[in-house]
């Protein structure tokens, strides 16, 4: 058998991360990007791979409203803060902001020539602001209540405002008046929608009362009342060249009716959560959705449910409907053979998965990813495009676990576990649900599908018990009660997972009860107990090839265990939580675990090592998927972010020898430019390829140049502001140690001469390398001072040993000389008539002296001698004639 080829290093290459919270949201003019209100925060998506552009960072206070100008540059958003605030889309910069309202700000409306900005306040104001100057133009009072819903007229030069409130009543605001010319009046609940007809003459309003209102413009009378017999939270025109009229127009030409002049066609959703298409002549229903495309939870009534906006997208690109549970559903209308509407969902987004708590791949292929969340759906993921393909809805509690395969006959099953009791057997491609095991009297935490036969699949509850379930009795035509094969009572608490054997042979369940309990199939009779665990077990999973299984527990550990005796062969620390998931990859030797810490490691099972950590959440990790073909990796845990990794192990080893490579050749290139004394290219390269030491001696040659500061601005002149970020590190680096610091100093004199300051305070992080240098600098300067400080008292010592004189300029010296010229004749003259005066006096005394020490002389000549030698070497050491001890 060849040999394994350990794996080093998992990259993620997707992420689904939530960007929907509820609330509200805008749709760019082509359709090529959405803004969203997440919690806090605003995230604008893209369109096209649904993944998300940017974020921006908001005032810790949940989004109330939203708006995009025309042109799209400009976002307006407002919070509970009651901050109105302008982002521009490209810098994600708050422009400017200022507060108007005394309540939160419920909507906001651009006025299509972008220069204005209605707001529509909880304090029952409507204000219209100036964009560019963030001054207040108009301000109008009348609503009685919450203003829910404001736009302004689509025609530019008709300068109307319309708001709704859950007063009941629509205002109709004159911006040349500044007054309100008409209140119409005639829901009875909250207005909770507004639009325009196309030729800008009616007016429509949805409301909370089950009818939508169409109201003549001209005159302000209501026109027509349709009862939809549905709470209403959205009404939408049908454009007149939209695919959505044309099918509509040939559908009536098959019914054989036409369509009028005045005729309007408009859309409307509520909470039923079905969309229905209605015609103003005679308030006819021209299309009704059978069944709605998500589950609509009903338990409480003041909560919102069904959908819970809806617009029509721009360039004829469909419908969007957003639902209460934050899914983005994209419709298109068309016509099917039969002669009859057909409403599909082109793709569904969905903005917030709540907590995920388990998920497989799906089908042969592994192209899909399916994800149990803390709702009663699974959602089934394309990974291609990272949309959500289709919801399988039917169990009436959360889904706590799922697991997923592929028949012998091709088709791809799922079965999923509930808070319910029960479990359920699906159908992928059909997303029917074939058959209900009821049996289990607790919530079903794990589900196991059979490896090789494929025909059963086992369950493990609260109910401490476990059931095999068989897949032989059932059909494709109805749902079924399934009925369980065997029954035991498998643990004293909950059983938190279930694994089954390559061959079908054993079952391993783990449990609350800190065991793991090995069973033989299909009888479940025990056949090992695995006790050394401290904590409760959250993950058992057989080894592809050995008799082993591996276990992973609360108590922060790994093991694994031998079957044939349950004694255990490994420990495996290194989590600083609890590990919720533990998988085999790299056919046995290697596996890949996740916990609460956040974190998800790689571990190599021979050497107990961790080689890998990965720390991509924010939040536990409580789901992990291995993808058994192509051995990606999905990590999903409590911070709804749902992440893809595949193994980069080659592309890791490709790269670095290419980068190798290329440092080889461009260090060649850096030697030859230094050997041609080529300093502005050998900067540059040095710079490319992060060789500090390798700069500072190009840096500390050219200092030692007569023309040093030429040389290096010539060098520095052709940087970018990257590259000069990174210089300023290395002087960072280079200022803190003494020996290094003078061409530090020299350099950063030269940059800063170079750049003027407000290009210095455009590079990335100089705030922070500022800091770095200031203080260094500081203490170099300062002992400069001290050594200059030190030289004065060199210079005084020296003048006092007359070593040195003091400086003087030229005019002073020859003064100085003068006068000691005259003083030292003066005293010559004295000195020669004080000595011959006293050479008169002593002239005796001196020959009396002479002979006294001539008689003496014989009796002390050894004494003598030994006195001269000390006076010798006493005046050579003072600087004194030898001459002296002679004459003495």
């Amino acid at each position: 058998m060849a040999s394994v080829s350990l794996k080093k290093n998992y990259r993620c290459f997707k992420s689904l991360q939530q960007f929907y919270s509820g609330g509200p949201f805008a749709v760019s003019s082509d359709g090529s990007f959405l803004v969203c209100a997440c919690n806090d925060t605003i995230k604008i998506v893209d369109s096209s791979n649904y993944s998300i552009k940017a974020t921006i960072e908001g005032d810790s206070e949940p989004v109330t409203a939203l708006s995009l100008s025309p042109g799209d540059n400009f976002i307006f958003s407002s919070s509970h803060s009651r901050q109105i605030r302008v982002w521009d889309v490209f810098s994600l910069k708050c422009l400017r902001s200022w507060k108007g309202h005394e309540g939160p700000v419920m909507a906001m409306a651009c006025h299509p020539s972008g220069g204005l900005l209605a707001t529509a306040g909880s304090d029952s104001k409507v204000l219209v602001w100036d964009v560019d100057g963030g001054f207040c133009t108009h301000f109008f009072k009348g609503h009685k209540g919450v203003v829910n819903s404001i736009i302004f007229h689509p025609d530019p030069t008709r300068l109307m405002l319309f708001s709704g409130g859950d007063d009941g009543t629509v205002r109709v605001w004159d911006l040349t008046t500044k007054k309100c010319t008409a209140t119409l009046d005639k829901h009875f609940s909250a207005v909770t929608s507004i639009t325009v007809s196309e030729d800008g003459w009616t007016l429509l309003t949805a409301g909370r009362d089950k009818v939508v209102n169409l109201w003549d413009l001209h005159d302000y009378g209501c026109k027509i009342t349709v009862p939809t017999y549905e709470v209403l939270e959205a009404v939408c025109i049908v454009r007149s060249a939209s695919p959505f009229a044309s099918c509509l127009d040939l559908y009536k030409q098959q019914l054989g009716r036409k369509r009028g002049s005045q005729s309007i066609y408009f859309i409307t959703a509520g909470d039923r959560g079905v969309v229905r298409i209605w015609n103003s002549e005679g308030a006819v229903c021209l299309f009704e959705q059978q069944t709605a495309d998500f589950t609509i939870n009903s338990d409480e009534e003041d909560s919102k449910r069904g959908f819970t906006a809806a617009v029509m997208l721009p360039l004829d690109q469909g419908l969007l409907c957003v639902t209460a549970d934050q899914q983005f559903l994209f419709y298109s209308l068309t016509e099917c053979p039969e002669g009859c509407l057909k409403l599909t969902v082109r793709k569904r987004l969905v903005g917030y998965n709540e907590e995920i708590v388990d998920m497989k791949f799906l089908g042969e292929d592994e192209q899909f990813l399916a994800v149990a969340t803390s709702v009663e759906q699974v959602r089934v993921y394309d990974l291609d495009s990272m949309s959500c393909s289709y919801v399988l809805g039917g169990h009436t509690d959360i889904v706590l676990c799922l697991d997923t395969c592929v028949s012998n006959s091709g088709t791809t099953l799922i079965v999923t576990g509930s808070k319910d009791n029960n479990v359920r057997l699906w159908e992928a491609e059909s997303t029917r649900c074939l058959g209900v095991g009821i049996g289990h009297m607790g919530a079903v935490g794990a589900v196991a599908f059979s490896k090789k036969r494929r025909n059963f699949f086992v369950s493990g509850s609260s109910d401490c018990t476990l059931k095999v379930w068989s897949l032989d009795a059932l059909s494709d035509d109805m749902e079924q009660s399934m009925k369980a094969k065997a029954v035991v009572a498998a643990h004293d608490k909950d059983i938190n997972s279930l694994a089954i054997a390559p061959n079908d042979s054993l079952v391993c369940s783990g449990s609350q009860d800190r065991t793991a309990s090995v069973w033989r199939l299909p009888d479940l009779v025990s056949v090992v107990v695995l006790r050394g665990h401290k904590r409760g077990i959250w993950s058992v999973e057989f080894s592809p090839v050995d008799q082993c299984v591996i276990t992973a527990s609360g108590d922060k550990t790994i093991k694994i265990w031998a079957i044939s005796d349950g004694s255990c062969l490994k420990t495996f620390e290194g989590h600083t939580s609890s590990v919720f998931r533990a998988s085999f990859l790299t056919r046995g030797t290697q596996f890949v675990s996740c916990g609460a810490d956040g974190l998800m490691k790689l571990w190599t099972v021979k050497t107990n090592e961790c080689i890998a950590t990965y720390d991509q959440h924010s939040d536990k990790v409580w789901a992990l998927a291995v993808g058994k073909k192509t051995e990606i990796l999905a990590t999903g845990g409590s911070d709804a972010v749902i992440n893809l990794w595949h193994d980069s192990t080659a592309s890791d080893k490709e790269e670095a020898f290419h980068k190798e490579e290329e440092g080889v050749l461009r260090g060649q290139e850096l030697e030859n430019a230094v050997s041609d004394a080529d300093y502005t290219k050998a900067i540059q390269i040095a710079l490319e390829l992060r060789r500090p030491h390798k700069l500072f001696e190009l840096f500390a040659e050219l200092c030692r140049k007569r023309d040093a500061e030429i040389q290096i601005d010539k060098a520095l002149h052709g940087l970018g502001k990257e590259e000069f970020r990174l210089v300023f590190e290395y002087i960072r680096e280079w200022n803190t140690k003494p020996k290094l610091c003078h061409v530090a100093q020299c350099v950063l004199f030269r940059v800063f001469n170079i750049l003027p300051p407000t290009e210095i305070l455009e590079v990335r992080g100089i705030g922070e390398l500022l800091e770095g240098l200031i203080p260094y600098s500081q203490r170099h300067f300062s002992r400069l001072e001290r050594l200059e400080r030190s030289t004065f008292l060199l210079d005084y010592t020296l003048m006092g040993m007359s070593v040195i004189e003091p400086e003087m300029d030229e005019k002073a010296a020859a003064a100085t000389k003068a006068a000691a010229s005259v003083q030292l004749k003066t005293e010559d003259a004295e000195t020669a008539t004080g000595d011959e005066e006293e050479h008169k006096q002593n002239g005796d005394e001196l020959r009396e002296r002479v002979a006294s020490s001539s008689k003496k002389r014989k009796s002390s000549k050894s004494k003598g001698k030994g006195v001269v030698a000390y006076k010798k070497v006493k005046g050579a050491s003072f600087g004194e004639a030898p001459a002296i001890s002679s004459q003495a």
